[in-house]
């Protein structure tokens, strides 16, 4: 007995001191500060940074027995200033931060300072360091977050800085339209005629129309679905079969033979409505210019009767291919939200969802055949081997339980996906991206090796096997990473590629929905991949086409395209899936690859990045006989930044976008009105001298236009639509409406004035009618709402806003304004007083805050 008391008391003992190995304390009780301080640091392209750690807890943070790890998009020196800790890159994003032998414990209360040097100067909120943990020297498997992060303003002085004076200059010709004299159809119609003003002029829209539709057995669905709609505008399902008053009401959904398989005729008189279509997607988006007819007051509460003004609309699409890309790989996001985008994609007529589902921070789709891509490859924690999950990356966090690093659409869900995008004529178009940007899939795979391997299974371990363990290849991605290529001379690699074209096939054959064509990616390779691989060497001794590793592109390709094929689809992916490396005076150069033009691959084209050398990449491929989708990063990438100011968040590596950018691109000559370099600086126009112009041939090979939102810094569904919306609205007018006058007017003068006033009817419209419209559609989008222009006149402050129906609302305290601050109706005094101005939408909500200057 007494040697079980004493056997009972060393165990105990034992672990009581294995216990006290580990320091007693909660990380979410560190805040940490990132404090951008000084551009220009010791060289132009440095910038002197400092995060300050807090303890916010009862107990002391010691000195060592720790490492940090964080995200960081660009690379840090990796000697500190301040010379308490150093900075280590370790892979990607990812770097680590060891305390030196001069950090000090942090006692209750404390702080310590830790100041480094980045390597790029800092432009905006985005720039900086996120998803802060800890990792204890004697847990070295396990990541703990940290608590509050914050950011510290920062006012830099650079060169096409974006201030409140800067805004109220651009917004300064922005007249205000009356609502009546608006097109009320958007995106704007080919054909909008209104029949007048008097009593017989409206149609007085009620809850007898629900009991009034005469349709087409075609249009059934369609009429169904704006059925839905109006109880909703109503207030619910009609009680009765029998209209309820004496006064009822028909609408007519008709066939009309020989309308453009998109188009629509529609005819509002003051006794009845008349759509007429000759396919049911023609009819759908009949019934979205119906419903965006509709006043966007109609939205707020339910309606007893709604007035529509007669109309005759006759409409068709001025491009097939209206797409919107998703990035749901590097940070993901909820089916809700996916299913919310594609509501508003098709209230505003887009019929394309490309998902980006595939990247090296994550694979988001359920393949059934290979549980490992979800299982390994859709979760991020601490690791630093990625053997169970992968690391974390763009402020996921240590914790593997996080919103944005960890998740994946189950087989159902993308089921559920894909049936509700078919209902709204939407085709969805799956991105699985290789041969880089592979990193989630490589690991994945090398998971299930390793573990088949261990149970003696070799050959079913080599089967889908992505990475030759023999490659001693060393390269570096244009994100950092060091292992995220597939191999492409692996015989393994395409076995792998027919599985998850078989299963994604099989999910859209079980939805019910159309699958035309997979994107294969084809972004990114970096140089030097494959050099060492000894499956590239075997495989070059056998094949004498290959005498490089630049012809495994070509033989990448054309094995992925026979694939493809065998399904009965074409192969989509990026613009370097069509180009041949080659080299012009010395200088290596891209051209379209002669051998894939019989193949009919469509490019979706990117870069024309301004002064990259590449602006007429695009035009070159659809010279050639390449399909071209334009996805150019100059005007549709919606990651990037609106403008150049701190608060904006967003990259900016290819351009500022505000939404003038998606609205005045013109895409058969989109050279024309390019006025602004990347980093919003007047542009030099020699950069065009020799670029190649769009033929007569060519424009018939652009199939249509692409947006996009790149996933690094969506990390919410709020920030996702604050980046999407509204310029998406702007993407939608160029990608449905006619080609615009001032697109094709040659006078600069005229074409100047004609784009003047098309801006100000759009921002007219935006402000009074889509905006307010998507304050309530739907629950309510997180839309980006702008901050006010402010300048002093006079003594006086005057302020704008881009959208005419914004109210603009002000304080003379300091303190932001809300929605119950002063309205802004006529110049404010400058009386020394800290006065800050914001917008708000008629639901409240506030943009960022204008502080203007005072002079000294």
């Amino acid at each position: 007995m007494r040697l079980s008391i004493f056997t009972l008391f060393l165990l105990l003992s034992a672990m009581f001191c294995a216990a006290s190995d580990k320091p007693i304390f909660n990380t979410h009780d560190l805040s940490i500060i990132w404090e951008p301080m000084q551009n220009g640091y010791q060289n132009p392209r440095q910038s002197l940074n400092a995060i300050t750690v807090t303890n916010n807890g009862r107990q002391a943070f010691p000195a060592s027995g720790w490492k940090m790890y964080f995200n960081s998009a660009r690379l840090i020196v990796p000697a500190t200033v301040s010379g308490n800790a150093k900075i280590d890159f370790v892979n990607g994003d990812l770097f680590s931060l060891t305390p030196t032998s001069t950090f000090t414990e942090i006692k209750p209360g404390a702080s310590v300072r830790i100041e480094f040097i980045d390597e790029e100067p800092v432009v905006n909120m985005t720039d900086g360091p996120e998803g802060f943990y800890i990792v204890w020297d004697n847990e070295p498997g396990k990541g703990y977050n940290t608590g509050a992060f914050t950011i510290k303003p920062f006012k830099p002085n650079y060169a096409g800085l974006v201030t409140p004076a800067t805004i109220y200059e651009q917004n300064k010709n922005i007249q205000d339209i009356r609502e009546d004299n608006l097109t009320q159809i958007f995106p704007t119609p080919v054909f909008y005629e209104v029949a007048g003003f008097d009593a017989y002029a409206y149609f007085h829209l009620n809850r007898n129309i629900l009991n009034g539709f005469i349709t087409d057995k075609k249009f059934e669905k369609e009429a169904f679905l704006f059925k839905e709609y109006l109880q909703i505008l109503f207030g619910g399902k009609t009680k009765s079969a029998v209209p309820q008053t004496n006064d009822p009401q028909v609408i007519h959904f008709e066939f009309k033979e020989g309308l453009n398989p998109e188009g629509y005729e529609l005819f509002i008189v003051h006794d009845g409505i008349i759509l007429r279509a000759s396919t049911s997607a023609g009819m759908f988006y009949g019934i979205q210019s119906l419903k965006t007819l509709i006043p966007p007051s109609a939205l707020v509460r339910p309606q007893e009767e709604i007035l529509l003004p007669s109309v005759h609309v006759k409409d068709e699409p001025r491009f097939a291919y209206r797409a919107f890309m998703l990035d749901v790989a590097r940070n993901f996001q909820p089916k809700s939200e996916i299913l919310r985008v594609l509501d508003v994609m098709a209230l505003y007529k887009l019929n394309v969802f490309h998902m980006h589902l595939t990247d090296d921070e994550g694979w988001r789709l359920e393949i059934p055949s290979l549980p490992e891509l979800t299982e390994v490859g859709a979760k991020r924690g601490h690791t630093l081997d990625a053997k169970h999950h992968l690391p974390p990356s763009h402020g996921s966090g240590g914790e593997v339980d996080n919103k944005t690093g960890t998740g994946f659409y189950t087989k159902a869900d993308f089921i559920e996906i894909l049936k509700y995008a078919n209902k709204l004529h939407i085709m969805v178009v799956p991105e699985i991206e290789s041969p880089g940007h592979a990193r989630a899939a490589v690991k994945a795979m090398n998971t299930r090796y390793e573990r088949l391997m261990a149970e003696g299974k070799k050959t079913e371990a080599e089967h889908y096997l992505l990475y030759d363990p023999n490659d001693k290849s060393q390269y570096s991605s244009a994100q950092y990473w060091v292992d995220n290529v597939v191999d492409v001379s692996l015989p393994s690699t395409y076995n792998f590629i027919e599985t998850v074209i078989n299963d994604i096939a099989g999910m859209y054959n079980q939805a019910g929905a159309p699958l035309k064509t997979i994107n294969f990616g084809g972004d990114e390779v970096p140089a030097h991949v494959w050099e060492k691989s000894p499956s590239y060497l075997a495989l070059k001794a056998n094949h004498p086409e290959i005498q490089s590793t630049a012809d495994l592109w070509y033989y990448f390709y054309g094995r992925v395209n026979r694939l493809v094929k065998a399904k009965g689809l074409y192969l989509s992916g990026w613009e370097e899936m069509a180009l041949r490396k080659t080299a012009l005076d010395g200088n290596p150069t891209y051209v379209p690859n002669p051998d894939f033009m019989p193949e009919h691959l469509q490019t979706e084209v990117w870069n024309n990045t301004l002064g990259g050398g590449n602006e007429d990449l695009a035009y070159k491929l659809a010279n050639a006989g390449y399909k071209v989708v334009l996805t150019c990063v100059t005007n549709l990438y919606f990651d990037m930044a609106h403008y150049k100011s701190f608060d904006e968040p967003g990259y900016y590596w290819g351009a500022f976008a505000d939404i003038d950018k998606p609205y005045s691109f013109i895409p058969f000559d989109y050279f024309k009105n390019s006025n602004v370099d990347k980093n919003g600086l007047p542009i030099n126009r020699n950069i065009f001298i020799g670029k190649q112009r769009l033929t007569d041939y060519g424009k018939s090979n652009i199939l249509g236009l692409q947006s996009a939102v790149w996933g690094e810094n969506i990390k919410s569904t709020e920030r996702l639509e604050y980046m999407m919306l509204p310029r998406l609205l702007a993407f939608a007018e160029r990608a449905w409406a006619k080609d615009p006058d001032w697109a094709t007017e040659t006078n600069t003068a005229k074409s100047d004035s004609l784009y003047q006033n098309a801006w100000v009817n759009f921002a007219n419209v935006l402000g009074k009618r889509e905006l307010p419209r998507l304050s309530y559609y739907n629950g309510g989008y997180n839309y980006r709402i702008p901050k006010p222009g402010v300048a002093l006149q006079d003594g006086k402050y005057v302020a704008n806003t881009q959208f005419p129906g914004l109210t603009i609302r002000y304080t003379t305290n300091g303190r932001e304004p809300d929605a119950k601050s002063n309205i802004y109706n006529d110049a404010v005094t400058n009386d020394g007083n800290t006065i800050k101005f914001r917008a708000f939408d008629t639901k409240g909500r506030g943009s960022n805050v204008s502080e203007p200057v005072t002079p000294q």
